[in-house]
């Protein structure tokens, strides 16, 4: 009995028989319903963060190249995917991760205006190279070397970030929703990953995800308290 790649045979068969599934059973059951959880999480993660920004038509606090590394990264993680074939259920979150990430960008340079000489050769870069990367057409070495990079990407994606919010002792326009939602995903990749005997590179890329995503969110927590009441009128 196996449905969208989840063999609930052993389940099934515990129940019917009154019996709790068992670890080995009940594990590897929960890791690919969580793995699908966060395919279908990621088609909103980023979207509070959005919301917030059109909202307050403000990206104050917010660091570019923070945004803009993260997209790179989501490039390539889903450019490998695809190249290798891997089954959808597994990467499916990239392409929606990717997709939000590029509008964030766009959205970010909008209300930046106006936008660096620099900033548009960034952007125009990617564009000449991000079609190239998702199609595959790179040397394999090349591209293994791409996707192992992706880790460093992403910890330095979030790095300026993380230094800016720390230097204004204030996040600015980040979204609380869309950082918990972050620091969530990632917590279960770090599940899947062990369940599923993943390589050391993934498990490690996901505990960086968490320690990076969680200190983001503690600094949210930290600088964007309501501030102190002020002392009360005298009767």
């Amino acid at each position: 009995m196996e449905y969208l790649g989840i063999d609930l045979s052993c389940a099934v068969g515990s129940l019917r028989h009154g019996k709790f599934p068992d670890k080995d059973c009940l594990l590897p059951l929960i890791s690919k319903l969580l793995g699908y959880a966060i395919v279908a999480a990621s088609t909103t993660v980023k979207v509070p963060q959005i919301l917030k920004i059109l909202q307050h038509k403000s990206v104050r606090g917010l660091s570019m190249i923070s945004f803009e590394l993260e997209a790179v990264g989501y490039t390539i993680a889903l450019g490998y995917c695809l190249h290798k074939g891997i089954p959808f259920s597994a990467y499916g979150e990239l392409l929606f991760l990717l997709i939000q990430a590029l509008v964030l960008v766009a959205v970010i340079y909008y209300y930046s205006q106006p936008v660096g000489t620099k900033t548009w050769i960034r952007a125009l870069l990617y564009c000449a190279l991000a079609p190239t990367i998702l199609a595959g057409q790179i040397e394999p070495l090349l591209f293994e070397a791409l996707y192992a990079s992706q880790h460093a990407i992403f910890l330095f994606a979030r790095i300026p970030q993380i230094w800016k919010n720390f230097s204004n002792k204030s996040t600015g326009e980040l979204s609380f929703l869309t950082c918990f939602m972050n620091v969530g995903g990632s917590m279960v990749r770090v599940f899947t990953s062990i369940q599923e005997n993943a390589p050391k590179s993934v498990l490690m890329g996901s505990v960086i995800s968490v320690a990076t995503n969680f200190t983001i969110l503690s600094q949210i927590i930290l600088y964007q308290r309501p501030p102190a009441s002020k002392e009360k009128k005298m009767k």
